[in-house]
């Protein structure tokens, strides 16, 4: 019923051609927008736009690209077919093209059907209905949404994928998902790298900067840095002193300062 009054194509202005409000995709590449005006300077628009008469002139339906591609080509006019759908069914046109190209990023995608969701006030089972998708793909893609805008941006920066983005959302905290972000873009993890990095960090609790202390035993170190602290004094002007002594049970290290020398002015602090 989407497709009415469509049986030939008309030439319309394209200053008379508005984009379409529910169009999912806000990310339009530029190289590859040229790479599609260069053709359509070629060849011509070999596939018309979809359009939908509204009271300004017309509303695009589908072919955000192609318009945009048609305008960077310098063309005036573009062949188009009108339809006489509605506003929500130009909508649902307008995701449901972008989904069969299978070409939407990650997140516009999903703010496209929770937009979709909110305009036609309908639940997730009923959009999954119109869409042609299950209800727990359409559950899972408007998770993602919880990830905040900086994050996002990183994810389809890096060219993580749904999957990575998904792995992260089972950090509720914020500085924990910003860690394992750095680490997995640092280092090119794959999505069961991932997920393997943000179990382990779920289950040991801790933050991945969080390392052991490591547990010295051997006292020569310690030894060794009390001689270091003495030698450091001595060279500031303090009369330090160490005196090391050993029993059969302990090792002894006794530290002397001239009280004198301690003390800013030769006073001790009240």
């Amino acid at each position: 019923m989407f497709f009415k009054d469509k049986s030939k194509v008309v030439e319309i202005s394209l200053d008379q051609i508005r984009p379409n409000p529910a169009q999912p995709r806000r990310i339009f590449r530029k190289e590859e927008l040229l790479g599609l005006s260069q053709s359509i300077c070629e060849n011509g628009l070999l596939q018309p736009l979809l359009v939908r008469k509204v009271a300004s002139g017309y509303e695009l339906i589908a072919g955000e690209r192609r318009l945009r591609a048609c305008r960077m080509a310098g063309m005036k006019t573009a062949s188009c077919l009108i339809s006489s759908c509605s506003s929500d069914e130009s909508a649902v046109l307008a995701m449901t093209e972008n989904i069969q190209r299978s070409n939407l990023e990650i997140f516009e995608e999903a703010e496209g059907i929770r937009r979709l969701i909110e305009q036609w006030n309908i639940t997730q089972e009923e959009a999954a209905a119109r869409l042609g998708k299950s209800q727990s793909s359409i559950a899972n893609k408007l998770r993602l949404l919880r990830l905040s805008q900086e994050e996002r941006q990183r994810i389809v920066s890096a060219g993580l994928s749904e999957r990575h983005a998904r792995a992260l959302l089972r950090l509720e905290n914020r500085d924990h998902r910003e860690e394992v972000l750095n680490k997995v873009i640092d280092k090119g993890y794959n999505v069961r790298q991932t997920e393997e990095l943000v179990e382990k960090l779920l289950q040991g609790g801790k933050t991945l900067s969080q390392k052991k202390i490591p547990v010295i035993k051997d006292v020569r170190i310690f030894l060794n840095t009390i001689s270091h602290a003495i030698a450091t004094m001595k060279q500031s002007g303090i009369s330090a002193q160490t005196l090391q002594s050993e029993t059969e049970e302990y090792i002894e290290c006794v530290v002397r300062i001239p009280k004198s020398q301690a003390y800013a002015g030769g006073k001790k602090p009240a």
